[in-house]
């Protein structure tokens, strides 16, 4: 299959921008392709001369009766206007709004005082949430109408007050357990949406949203279920099979942990021999990246130790236990039939972002990934707490699979590849990963798309409204080694309002002083870019739009499916749970 013809067109339009790219920082790059790059400075120079001032004082907001809301009944709890200078969302200044949708949604709105222009955004969380981010927007580095204030901006926390991102005590409560896996986000929708129209006098004209990891969760599910909410939309990492991912999880801790007396087989000090044998096994770049990790099949085995031999620093080798392990990271979670219980695995390259999320420092440390299947097998796969439980209670079986899946078919998860009806709705939909991410596989990213792709009438009627984008080297929501920030926040601003879908979108690195140190262009899924001047690797221009065979190929047999509507969604009616027919 030749390469697709808009390749050339966005890699003439990345060379003419690349001189100004690299010298600039972060607050005055637009991250995208040069058509968006143009919008920015468009949208920019437009957004004081369209603004609509405010209808009422900011502090008669917190007078507003919103009790009335259906479905969504509403307290104010205060209104005072943030002044530019303590903006974190841009230089702009806002009637920041407090609140709380019943029954404990709190949220965060932001209401520009001289330069909205008509438009609402809505940012995601992470982890399981629990507090209220509206301080940054995941997707949007260098996003001119959110730096300048053309959107109102808003989040929540969910549903629930945490004491951290990773508590899930809220699961307790079947209440707050629905409104963290579906609810919350289209009810502050529905709310901020009622106080802007009031505020300003006028209503929405274009909805976006935009977030990352349980962020991209609920990005998708805003697609899935609530079409209608949101014109553009951005999820990037999407914790979307919530529950299937807590096999994934509970596989690594227990494969990493296999050790005697449970210790851990690999520490942090393993990791960059193990990721230097896998970049030469792999063909990485000069820059140190896999530009298609997928159609990467290096062997652990390949470098263990002999018999005698002892691993060193000069010598790096891995035990008979360690190969073991990292086999089992690469082949993700399965059933002794060998069948997949997660549509993911561990890609090659990811090596180094294994630190801290699936092996500890020390042989008898902790990770974020123990944390986080602990608080999922305790307090939200089950009707009901499980203080008791950890990651080594998961069986990798068809029945506790299916068990699981039932108890939590439909309120946890965003799996639906039936997206006709946002597709009906105009609206738009830009999924993007890290392909190093080791929190959640990009794998299982590919398979949703693939399987939305599969129900909406094939790859070429998919990207009409929905297109996802794989940034090598890149690890969970940002970092790892690949230039990892983008602007998908204004590619789908441009795709909404002007009709230009992103066929690439530029990922650069930025230092603490902002300033870019390596861009690279990305292709739209199945498309990956590949070096072919010779030049530097940093140099956007030097690469040129290839099908990747093993993405295009992708197939992902796993004991789940991706199912097309939700058949039930769970409620809890006196006292115990009950099932009801038809999406919510």
């Amino acid at each position: 299959m030749q390469p697709p013809p808009w390749k050339r067109i966005r890699l003439r339009r990345v060379a003419a921008v690349l001189a100004a790219v690299l010298a600039l920082t972060i607050g005055t790059v637009g991250a995208l392709t040069g058509s968006s790059a143009q919008a920015d400075s468009t949208a920019t120079a437009s957004a004081t001369a369209s603004a609509t001032a405010p209808a009422i004082d900011c502090s008669a907001v917190a007078a507003l009766d919103l009790s009335g809301i259906s479905g969504a009944p509403t307290q104010i709890a205060s209104a005072t206007v943030l002044a530019a200078g303590g903006n974190t969302l841009g230089n702009w200044a806002a009637c920041e709004v407090k609140g709380l949708i019943a029954p404990q949604i709190q949220f965060d709105l932001r209401l520009p005082m001289t330069t909205w222009q008509g438009s609402y955004l809505q940012v995601g969380c992470g982890g399981n949430c629990g507090v209220v981010s509206s301080g940054s927007a995941p997707a949007a580095t260098g996003c001119v109408p959110l730096t300048d204030g053309a959107f109102a901006v808003a989040s929540d926390n969910q549903g629930h007050y945490g004491t951290s991102m990773s508590s899930g005590l809220f699961g307790t409560d079947p209440t707050l357990k629905t409104d963290f896996g579906y609810k919350s986000e289209h009810q502050l929708a529905v709310v901020a949406k009622d106080i802007i129209r009031r505020f300003y006098g006028a209503s929405v004209t274009r909805a976006y949203y935009d977030g990352c990891s349980q962020g991209g969760h609920e990005a998708l599910t805003e697609a899935q279920r609530y079409p209608t909410d949101f014109n553009g939309i951005v999820a990037g990492a999407p914790a979307n099979n919530w529950t299937a991912h807590t096999f994934q999880h509970a596989w690594n801790a227990q494969a990493v942990f296999a050790g005697t007396d449970g210790a851990a087989t690999l520490t942090t000090a393993d990791l960059t021999p193990l990721h230097n044998a896998v970049l030469n096994g792999c063909g990485a770049t000069d820059d140190g990246i896999i530009e298609d990790p997928l159609s990467c099949t290096w062997d652990p085995g390949s470098i263990a130790c002999a018999s005698g031999q002892t691993s060193t620093a000069d010598d790096f080798c891995l035990t008979a236990a360690q190969v073991s392990t990292v086999r089992k990271l690469y082949s993700g979670p399965r059933d002794s039939a060998g069948k997949l219980l997660y549509p993911g695995w561990q890609l090659r390259g990811n090596e180094l972002n294994w630190a801290g999320v699936i092996v500890p420092t020390t042989a008898t440390g902790s990770t974020t990934n123990q944390t986080n299947v602990n608080e999922r097998v305790r307090y939200l796969l089950y009707p009901e707490a499980h203080p008791e439980l950890s990651w080594r209670d998961v069986t990798f079986t068809d029945a506790s699979y299916k068990k699981l899946m039932k108890l939590n078919e439909g309120p946890m998860d965003a799996t639906d590849p039936d997206l006709s009806a946002f597709k009906a709705a105009g609206g738009k939909l830009i999924v993007w990963q890290g392909l190093a991410d080791p929190n959640i596989s990009s794998v299982a990213g590919m398979a949703y798309y693939k399987a939305v792709a599969k129900t909406m009438g094939g790859a070429a009627a998919t990207r009409e409204f929905a297109r996802l984008f794989l940034l090598p080297g890149v690890a969970h929501c940002g970092g790892g080694q690949g230039p990892d920030s983008i602007d998908a926040l204004t590619a789908v601003v441009d795709w909404v309002t002007a009709g230009e879908a992103p066929d690439s979108l530029l990922s650069r690195k930025i230092n603490s002083s902002g300033t870019v140190t390596a861009a690279r262009p990305v292709y739209a899924f199945p498309y990956i870019a590949v070096g072919t001047t010779g030049g530097s690797a940093d140099d956007p221009a030097g690469y040129t739009a290839q099908l990747s065979t093993a993405e295009n190929n992708l197939k992902v047999d796993y004991l789940g499916s991706f199912r097309s509507g939700y058949e039930t969604v769970s409620s809890w009616v006196d006292g115990k749970w009950v099932t009801r027919p038809g999406k919510s």
